[in-house]
């Protein structure tokens, strides 16, 4: 996996900055307490322009068949869809175009399926990639309940991104070009998705942080990863074509 990690002087960003937070705090990350020793100790913040990680994504080796897989995983409610969207939009300006973006919500067969999914999407997706063909999935309809007849096509390119949760856990680890995982403090994270799907998703909602906390405890996934990303950023910085590294 891209192992660069510029120290703030190379780094492609406009400044550094020191951005406290508390290790302690409800949904804080193994990585994070682990930069943070201390509560209150700060952390270095880099701003980082999508461009530049695209330029290196494409320079990294292809480890899931001629692919460069990205995962980005993150608990939900972090920013991991719109760090993906804006990866995908620096990566479509590079030889090799816009990237497939394949998000682990659409497989999952209900609330229940929250990480046992991955059989499905080794088989519709990864495997066929792994092998050089393309790859296709049915996407599950959260209204229906059901998966939909109709095939959504996952072309063999250059680049695919996978965001969701646990979408960079460790089985698939030597097949990714790199890992990123995105982060924000729990009660933000949690009012985030209850303005965009409604309160009443709340009893869902609490069960799916349990289970994502004790995913990522035991997958030590935060750690692992190449990139951790600040998905509510205080630094201030033009979000479209930079994101916030912590470390």
């Amino acid at each position: 996996m891209i192992r660069s990690r510029p120290s703030c002087a190379s780094a492609v960003t406009a400044y550094c900055a020191h951005a406290p937070r508390d290790p302690a705090q409800p949904g804080a990350s193994p990585r994070e307490a682990a930069l943070n020793p201390e509560p209150g100790r700060p952390t270095v913040a880099v701003v980082e322009a999508y461009a530049e990680l695209a330029r290196r994504i494409l320079a990294g080796p292809a480890r899931l068949g001629r692919t460069r897989l990205v995962a980005v995983d993150g608990p939900s409610g972090a920013g991991k869809s719109r760090f993906a969207a804006r990866l995908a939009d620096a990566l479509a300006a590079l030889p090799g175009g816009r990237p497939p973006v394949v998000h682990t919500d659409d497989l999952l067969d209900g609330w229940d399926d929250q990480v046992s999914f991955w059989p499905r999407l080794d088989e519709w997706v990864l495997s066929p990639l792994r092998a050089g063909r393309p790859g296709a999935y049915q996407r599950y309809s959260w209204v229906r309940h059901r998966f939909l007849p109709r095939p959504v096509p996952v072309p063999v390119a250059p680049v695919l991104v996978l965001e969701g949760v646990s979408a960079a856990r460790a089985v698939i680890g030597p097949e990714l070009t790199l890992a990123v995982f995105v982060t924000a403090p729990a009660p933000l994270r949690l009012a985030r998705a209850v303005a965009r799907d409604g309160p009443e998703i709340l009893p869902e909602l609490r069960r799916w942080h349990a289970g994502e906390r004790a995913h990522f405890a035991a997958d030590d996934t935060a750690s692992r990863a190449d990139l951790l990303v600040d998905g509510a950023p205080a630094l201030p910085h033009d979000a479209d074509r930079y994101y916030v590294r912590v470390r």
